[in-house]
C-alpha cells in the first residue's frame, strides 16, 4: 500500500512537472528528481516505522513485566488478606471468649442502674439533692463499657441512700402549698419516710412531680401534726416522739384519697341513705323526748311515794288520789277503780315506745333497700362495660355497703334506747301495782 501511494505520488508529480518542461531532457530529470525524493520520503517512513516498532516492543515487554509484578502483588495481597481473615476470627473468638463476663456485668449495670435511678426519684432525699438520677439515666442508656470511676460513682450513689435513709435532717427546699402556690420552707426529712414543713406532713410523689415536696391536701388527726410541730422545733439531739409511715407515703396519700363520713354518705349513701339519716334523727330525737317524759315522770313519782298527801300532779298521785277520795268504798270496787287507773296512766307512760320499735325495724329495711338499689346499679354497669375494670362497679357496691351500715347504725341504738326506756316504763308502771296492791292490802286489814 505504500509503495503504491509512492508511486502515485511520483506519477503525480511527473504529471505536474510535466506541464512545465520544454524537452524529454527536462522531462526525465525531474521524473528523476521526483524519484530520489520520494526515495528519501520512503526511507525515512521505513525508519521511523522501524523506531516506532522498537518503541512499541519495548513498552509490550515493560507492561508484561508490570503484569507480571502485578500478579505476584496480587497474590501477595491475597495470602496476606488471608493470613488477616484467619487473625482477625481468632482475634474476634478469643474476644467473645474474654468479653461473656466483661458484657454479662455490663447488662447487671446497665439494668441496675435503671433500677436504681427509679429508686432515687421514688426517694424523699431527692428532694434536698436534686438531679441525681441524671447521670444514672445515661448510664443506663449507653451501650459503651462503663469505666472504673463511672461504677464507683453508681456504688457510691447507693451507698449515700443507704446512709440518708437513716438520718433526720433539716434544709431549705421548695414546697409546693395544698392551693397550688410554691414556697421556699424549712423541711424536715425523716429519713426516706416523711417530711414535714411547718407542723403539716409533706409528700414527695415523684408520679406527679420530681421537683418540689407537695403538702398534703388533708392532713392526719391533730396529735400527729403536734409530733411534726415538736420534731421541727427539737433542738439538735433532742429525741422526742414521731410517727413514721413505713410505706413511703403511700398511708398518707390514702389519707388525702379517703372520703370521710359526711363525703361517703353524700356521694355513695344516695337517697336512701338520706331517708336512713333522717328515721335516726327523728328516733334520736323521739328517744329523747321519751326519756325526758319518763325521767320527769320517775321524779314526780318518787317524790310522791314519800308523801302521804295524794297529788294529782303525777301518775302516782292519781292513783292514791282513787282512796283518798273514796275513803268509804268496798275492797272489789277499790281494786276495779285501781285497775282502771292504772291502765290509763300507762297508756301515756308507754306512748311512743312502739313508733321507737317501729323505726328501729323499718331502718335495716331501708338499708337492705339501699343495698338492692346498688347491687342493681352494679349489674347495669357489668351489662354495659363488663367486668374488666373494678373501678366501674365500685360506686354501686359502695352504694350497697353504705345504706347497709346506716342501716345498722340506726337500728343498733334505736335498738338500746327502746329496751332501755320499755324498761324504765316497766318500773314505773310496776311502781304503780305496787302502789295499788299496797292500798288493797292496808283497806283489807282494815275491813278484817
Amino acid at each position: 500500500m505504500k509503495m503504491l501511494a509512492a508511486l502515485i505520488t511520483v506519477v503525480a508529480m511527473a504529471f505536474s512537472a510535466s506541464a512545465g518542461a520544454q524537452t524529454l531532457e527536462e522531462l526525465a530529470e525531474i521524473v528523476r528528481q521526483a524519484a530520489n525524493t520520494e526515495g528519501q520520503i520512503n526511507q525515512e517512513r521505513e525508519a521511523r516505522f522501524l523506531r516506532e516498532r522498537d518503541n512499541q516492543r519495548v513498552l509490550l515487554a515493560e507492561a508484561r513485566a508490570e503484569m507480571t509484578r502485578e500478579e505476584k502483588r496480587s497474590d501477595d495481597l491475597k495470602s496476606e488478606y488471608d493470613r488477616l481473615e484467619r487473625e482477625l476470627a481468632e482475634l474476634t473468638t478469643v474476644l467473645q471468649e474474654r468479653m461473656g463476663n466483661l458484657g454479662e456485668l455490663f447488662g447487671i449495670v446497665r439494668q441496675s442502674s435503671g433500677d436504681i435511678q427509679a429508686a432515687l426519684n421514688d426517694s424523699m432525699v431527692s428532694a434536698q439533692r436534686p438531679a441525681r438520677g441524671v447521670f444514672l439515666s445515661g448510664l443506663a442508656q449507653r451501650k459503651a463499657l462503663p469505666n472504673v470511676q463511672e461504677l464507683s460513682t453508681v456504688w457510691s450513689r447507693m451507698v449515700t441512700e443507704i446512709a440518708e435513709s437513716g438520718r433526720v435532717v433539716k434544709f431549705n427546699t421548695t414546697v409546693e402549698r395544698a392551693n397550688g402556690a410554691k414556697e421556699d420552707m424549712e423541711v424536715v426529712r425523716i429519713g426516706v419516710f416523711n417530711a414535714v414543713s411547718d407542723g403539716r406532713f409533706l409528700d414527695w410523689d415523684s408520679a406527679k412531680s420530681t421537683e418540689n415536696l407537695i403538702e398534703l391536701a388533708r392532713q392526719p388527726a391533730a396529735r400527729y401534726k403536734s409530733m411534726a410541730n415538736d420534731l421541727q422545733n427539737a433542738a439538735p439531739g433532742e429525741a422526742v416522739a414521731m410517727a413514721v409511715d413505713f410505706t413511703r407515703g403511700q398511708i398518707l396519700r390514702a389519707v388525702v384519697q379517703s372520703k370521710t363520713p359526711a363525703e361517703r354518705i353524700k356521694e355513695d349513701g344516695g337517697p336512701v341513705g338520706y331517708v336512713i339519716i333522717s328515721v335516726g334523727i327523728f328516733g334520736l330525737l323521739l328517744c329523747l323526748w321519751k326519756a325526758f317524759v319518763l325521767y320527769t315522770t320517775g321524779g314526780k313519782m318518787r317524790k310522791q311515794f314519800k308523801s302521804e298527801t295524794a297529788n294529782k300532779g303525777n301518775p302516782l298521785g292519781r292513783v292514791m288520789a282513787i282512796y283518798t277520795d273514796n275513803p268509804d268504798i268496798d275492797i272489789e270496787t277499790l281494786e276495779l277503780k285501781l285497775d282502771e287507773a292504772i291502765l290509763r296512766e300507762s297508756a301515756p307512760l308507754e306512748t311512743g315506745l312502739s313508733f321507737i320499735k317501729v323505726l328501729y325495724v323499718v331502718a335495716p329495711l331501708l338499708g337492705l333497700l339501699g343495698t338492692v338499689v346498688g347491687m342493681i346499679a352494679t349489674f347495669q354497669m357489668i351489662t354495659l362495660f363488663g367486668t374488666g375494670d373494678p373501678r366501674m362497679m365500685a360506686g354501686g357496691i359502695s352504694t350497697a355497703l353504705v345504706t347497709t351500715v346506716l342501716g345498722l347504725v340506726v337500728a343498733i341504738p334505736l335498738t338500746l334506747f327502746h329496751a332501755f326506756l320499755q324498761g324504765k316504763c316497766k318500773a314505773l308502771i310496776q311502781m304503780l301495782e305496787e302502789q295499788a296492791a299496797g292500798i288493797i292490802a292496808r283497806l283489807a286489814e282494815r275491813h278484817g
